[in-house]
């Protein structure tokens, strides 16, 4: 279960406001090169080839068996793909492109402690960028912003939800991040915690590496079909991916769960059907504000994904009734639009 969160800043997020999240934990590595895109697309599930200027799209690194390495994005600027990712898989991924950097025209930077990372997520992110960089900030999804602070120094800015709102993430030069903070929070955007973040997350149900996935989750699994092309050429894991692909569905998925009030929950937890069968394990918990109930993610097997499916979740010597909830557990302003 997830810490005891902010009501101020979780409300600053859910309930029409926008608010302002720190994600400069993340790793970030920029790749160049006149065979970035070759090389590249031999490693990650989507397509290189379709990426055009200023468009980004999600990707995945997996490993020969379709095993989850590391979930990214991938940003196309004019200086070159800005590879983004979570804080844990960032030397996963930096010591995967290192190899590949004698092999031709391919340069790899880690630019992580040079940039930040911030984002704007709620009902009002949209109004409050018009605020600070005036129609600039305007951005469809999928595509890429750049643009420029008050000092003349670039940010770039693409439209993405960490937490089923509509939201916004800008990278920036480290030394921009405070001044660019303050302009934001002028504007009137709150400061949330990871920790309410994590409540906000499990809500969307969006998973962690290392939490709700890792090297032993096939990509499919944890919902990332967004990553993967099932059209483009070779990269590793393609076959064990379109293979299940053609098979028509994995054997378990990650999905939502909603149990009651005062469920205390744990990771690793067992799920069990009504006849008492074990169908699937828990990955991540917390209390939902908005649903005033214990919520969680987890693989379940193929045959219990249906939405209301009752299940029971064990812990220790105790269970916890709940059922099957399709995700996102809370349907954001990001899906409403």
């Amino acid at each position: 279960m997830t810490k005891e969160i902010s009501m101020t800043e979780y409300s600053g997020v859910r309930d029409g406001g926008a608010g302002l999240i720190d994600l400069s934990s993340r790793g970030r590595l920029l790749v160049g090169g006149s065979e970035a895109v070759m090389f590249l697309n031999g490693l990650i599930t989507n397509d290189m080839k379709t990426l055009a200027p200023n468009t980004w799209m999600p990707a995945a690194f997996a490993n020969v068996q379709g095993r989850l390495l590391a979930a990214a994005r991938i940003i196309n600027r004019k200086d070159g793909f800005l590879i983004d990712t979570e804080g844990v898989t960032h030397d996963t991924i930096l010591k995967t492109l290192e190899r590949f950097t004698l092999a031709g025209d391919f340069r790899l930077t880690d630019v992580t402690n040079e940039t930040a990372s911030l984002s704007i997520q709620g009902k009002s992110a949209e109004s409050t960028m018009r605020a600070v960089f005036g129609d600039k900030s305007t951005v469809e999804r999928q595509k890429v912003v750049n643009t420029k602070l008050a000092n003349g120094h670039e940010v770039t800015i693409i439209r993405a939800t960490h937490t089923a709102e509509d939201g916004f993430d800008l990278f920036i030069d480290v030394n921009d991040a405070r001044e660019l903070r303050e302009s934001l929070i002028r504007a009137g955007a709150e400061n949330v915690s990871l920790e309410t973040l994590e409540t906000l997350r499990i809500e969307a149900g969006i998973p962690r590496y290392g939490i709700d996935m890792d090297e032993t989750t096939v990509v499919t699994e944890a919902n990332l079909d967004e990553a993967v092309s099932f059209t483009k050429g070779c990269y590793l894991g393609q076959e064990i991916i379109v293979r299940i692909k053609h098979r028509g569905h994995v054997a378990k998925k990650l999905t939502g769960m909603i149990l009651g009030e005062n469920a205390e929950l744990k990771q690793g937890a067992k799920v069990l059907s009504t006849d008492n069968k074990e169908i699937g394990r828990v990955t991540s918990s917390t209390f939902s504000p908005r649903l005033d109930r214990t919520i969680a993610l987890g693989y379940i097997k193929y045959d219990y994904l249906a939405p209301g499916t009752r299940v029971r979740v064990s812990v220790d010597e105790t269970e916890f009734d709940g059922e099957i909830a399709e995700l996102p557990l809370i349907q954001g302003s990001w899906h409403s639009s």
